[in-house]
């Protein structure tokens, strides 16, 4: 393995001096009091600049990306962001705009937000929306906030529940409680969809909405739907889209006409935005005529001139986000949308169920396929059938680094155990799909016929397998040869 830098250090080796600073009055020595000065030297390594470069590539060749390979995280579409995209969002009108601009000064901005507004609306069917919600999570928040609004303002104050299955994202009920509800867990059908008749027990008029997400996270189209919308809204719920598997669904299946009230959309997921490490997201929430007048303020508006920020809203629930949300990532969007037009939006949607039930069908018969089905944009196997050799899900993902490719998402959904969600996005070539499939066969074969190389993998990576509990409650990310500092 690469040394370290500090195994690397010979003293007396350096990258770069700063200059002795000539001005006493502005030198640290006079302007900084004894008790904020180091009183031991500062540890640091000596190394050449050259070193110090190489050290900095190698970190950099050490991150994972969909410009290395596969990125396969179910519920998560991580796909390929085109390159044009970035280049947009790097002009100087839109990277350096000021949040306090005047609104005459911001037309340009102001006009690509409410276009993008528009397409979104035209995406879903819906007749509302706002950018504000900086993620997916926050745009959950946002519409739950508006559920609220909506009941409390028919002073309907009885209210106080939010169904969800039992196979949401775990962003779901924390973002109703958050809103001050009580969740209610609803149960999966054998075949994993919603099970209506568990749904139907709890319809009642404490019910404030139905959080559900379709494509559901185990990949599979919520078939029932109108069923499911006509039992909330026949006791005066509301219907909310966990807008997370959008992939599935553009210009194939609209929103509004599944009888949903309120959705989030992950712009970063669904319209291109690189989001792997936390960020940057976007949540933007498109609504119906029943929740528009709740919606965050401003409001872009448009008078056939010029485009102003409408504060006038009464019964707004106010603003969610600072300024105006991730301003960039709508940049992103909007050029990702008219690039691809309505037909290639549906062609993206179309590839990425496509792609997902032809590594779904080259997987068949060695992994587990709990609901056998053919599956929307992502699917959902497990390893189950390898667990009589002594191997886990766990293991089969850290076997899947050796060879330099990313492991889907694990053990979600919780409703299935040993769990592999994968979602390969419409971005990948056969070519990719069938060396992908093909290391995940021989994995299957390696856990019946060898399983240790399983159990102790990975065996090429920069850091072996860890106790994955202890790492995360005793975090250390110093280095020091020989001994631990803090």
């Amino acid at each position: 393995m690469e040394q370290l830098v500090f195994e690397k250090s010979k003293s007396g080796r350096k990258a770069y001096t700063l200059p002795v600073c000539d001005l006493e009055e502005y030198s640290s020595q006079s302007l900084l009091p004894d008790k904020f000065k180091r009183q031991t030297e500062l540890h640091l390594p000596e190394l050449s600049e050259t070193e110090v470069a190489r050290h900095f590539f190698g970190l950099s060749k050490l991150n994972y990306c969909i410009e290395s390979g596969v990125y396969p995280l179910g519920s998560c579409t991580m796909k390929y962001n085109p390159k044009i995209n970035e280049k947009l969002a790097s002009l100087d009108g839109f990277a350096n705009l000021h949040p306090h601009i005047d609104e005459d000064s911001a037309q340009g901005a102001l006009r690509l937000m409410y276009e993008l507004g528009e397409s979104l609306k035209k995406i879903t069917g819906f007749t509302g929306v706002t950018l504000q919600p900086a993620s997916g999570s926050q745009g959950e928040l946002t519409g739950i906030l508006l559920f609220r609004a909506y009941h409390l303002d028919r002073g309907d104050t009885k209210r106080n529940k939010i169904l969800i299955p039992d196979s949401a994202h775990g962003t779901n009920p924390a973002s109703s409680t958050i809103a001050g509800y009580q969740v209610v867990s609803i149960k999966s059908d054998s075949d994993g969809r919603v099970n209506v008749e568990d749904l139907k027990k709890y319809c009642d008029d404490t019910v404030a909405g139905f959080m559900l997400t379709n494509p559901n996270t185990v990949g599979l189209f919520e078939k029932n739907i109108l069923e499911i919308e006509k039992a909330v809204h026949g006791c005066g719920g509301l219907m909310y889209l966990d807008g997370a598997n959008l992939n599935a669904l553009l210009g194939i299946v609209n929103p509004a006409d599944m009888g949903f009230d309120c959705m989030h959309i992950n712009l970063h997921k669904t319209f291109s935005t690189p989001h792997g490490g936390g960020g940057p997201g976007a949540g933007p929430v498109c609504v119906n005529d029943k929740l528009k007048p709740y919606l965050p303020v401003p409001q872009i508006e448009f008078d056939g001139k010029k485009y102003h920020l409408n504060y006038d809203l009464p019964k707004t629930i106010g603003k969610v986000h600072s300024f105006f949300g991730n301003f960039l990532v709508f940049v992103r969007a909007y050029a990702y949308i008219l690039i691809n037009g309505t037909e290639g939006l549906k062609e993206v949607s179309k590839n990425a169920i496509i792609n997902a039930n032809y590594l779904l069908s080259k997987l068949k018969g060695k992994y587990h396929q709990p609901f056998k089905e053919f599956c929307m944009h992502e699917f959902l196997i497990t390893g189950e059938n390898q667990k009589k050799f002594g191997v886990t899900t766990k293991d089969i993902a850290k076997r899947i680094l050796d060879f330099g490719l990313y492991a889907p998402t694990i053990y979600f959904p919780l409703i299935v155990h040993e769990a592999m969600l994968v979602e390969p996005t419409e971005t990948e070539t056969k070519e990719r799909l069938d060396q992908y499939a093909e290391i995940l066969l021989q994995i299957a074969d390696e856990a019946e016929k060898n399983p240790e190389i399983l159990l102790t993998a990975p065996h090429n990576t920069p850091i072996r397998r860890v106790d994955d509990a202890r790492a995360a409650r005793f975090v250390n990310v110093n280095y020091f040869k020989g001994e631990t500092k803090g």
